[in-house]
């Protein structure tokens, strides 16, 4: 077997551990660093009994999610600072919001930049407050700065000039331009506030917005991490709450992410064996070769099917813009490319 599909099998079935031979660990391990899920993989198999080797990079890849956790939240603690007075609701999203919520999601999770939604009328009021308090602009071109604040759906990323970190400042969660329009006014109203004036988004708004980063918002690449985030979330609030698929299928349907929610949850129940009620069950026509793409990951933790990743990059950016602005962006960053060449 390939190492992301002994590692999706292994993280749907822990107790298979005991099955895998030195080979199957080494596939498993790569597989799972190239995906960015060893530390989830660590923490799923805590407590069960795995070669000294592989035990020992699991107890390094446990450590070092516990120090991503510690940067993250002490990021957006920075964060809160800066913004606190400016009296606007922010809303911590993705990994920093999972592991602040205590959620299952956020067990082992590595997390890189610190991403906030906060309103589009006080988009302008954040930037110069973070600008102020040491955050620089880690896309300093012409072209990229005016791309952001154009079409994107967030400003254009900082970087703090003394702790090395990135910050996307959201207001809203998918590009203008893309095809389905998320309700950004529904997902700040709804979020749950925490103890120290960060919120982080309503359960059913987490996965949507975990969904619609996965299958609405790039090329699927690194998207088994995004599916187990799915997964996680899906165990959790499932678990909890008998109303929550309810409320779930009606949230996707106000954001325009009805089936990009659908097929979430498919993929998750059938890469992970994630609990869903039965209408929620069962592979449909397409998802196969969205399975495909999330598999594509060798024993050695290379990419594989090189023809299926392009047609899902080719898809990425078809859904994120208009043909015309497609074909103009893509010319752009094509010659951007080759001209410091002939220079």
């Amino acid at each position: 077997m390939g190492g992301a599909v002994t590692l999706a099998a292994l993280l749907a079935v822990p107790a298979e551990a005991g099955a895998l031979s030195p080979g199957d660990w080494a596939g498993v391990i790569a597989a799972a660093r190239a995906e960015q899920l060893l530390g989830a993989l660590a923490c799923r198999l805590s407590g069960i009994a795995v070669p000294e080797r592989a035990g020992a990079i699991l107890h390094d890849a446990r450590d070092m999610a516990a120090e991503s956790r510690r940067a993250a939240l002490w990021e957006a603690e920075m964060a809160r600072r800066v913004l606190a007075p400016l009296g606007v609701p922010v809303v911590l999203l993705k990994g920093t919001a999972f592991v602040a919520g205590g959620l299952a999601a956020g067990q082992g999770r590595m997390i890189g930049d610190l991403d906030l939604l906060v309103p589009r009328a006080a988009l302008a009021d954040v930037e110069r407050a973070l600008l102020a308090a040491g955050w620089e602009w880690a896309k300093p071109n012409a072209y990229d700065d005016g791309y952001y604040r154009r079409w994107m759906h967030e400003l254009p990323p900082l970087l703090h000039r003394d702790r090395d970190r990135l910050i996307d400042v959201h207001h809203t969660i998918l590009p203008p331009t893309a095809r389905i329009t998320p309700d950004a006014d529904a997902l700040l109203a709804g979020a749950h506030r925490l103890g120290n004036g960060l919120s982080i988004p309503a359960p059913e708004d987490m996965v949507v917005h975990a969904a619609i980063h996965l299958l609405a918002d790039g090329d699927l690449a690194g998207g088994l991490r995004n599916l187990w985030d799915i997964d996680r979330l899906l165990f959790e609030f499932g678990e909890e709450d008998n109303a929550f698929w309810s409320r779930l299928r009606a949230r996707a349907a106000l954001h325009q992410a009805g089936g990009v929610v659908a097929r979430a949850v498919r993929l998750s129940h059938a890469l992970f064996g994630t609990a869903v009620p039965e209408e929620w069950g069962g592979l449909r026509p397409g998802d196969a070769w969205f399975r495909r793409r999330l598999l594509a990951r060798d024993e050695w933790g290379r990419e594989t099917r090189a023809a299926t990743r392009a047609a899902f990059y080719i898809r990425s950016h078809w859904m994120r813009m208009p043909p015309p602005l497609l074909a103009r962006h893509l010319a752009i960053k094509a010659w951007k490319r080759v001209a410091p060449a002939r220079s």
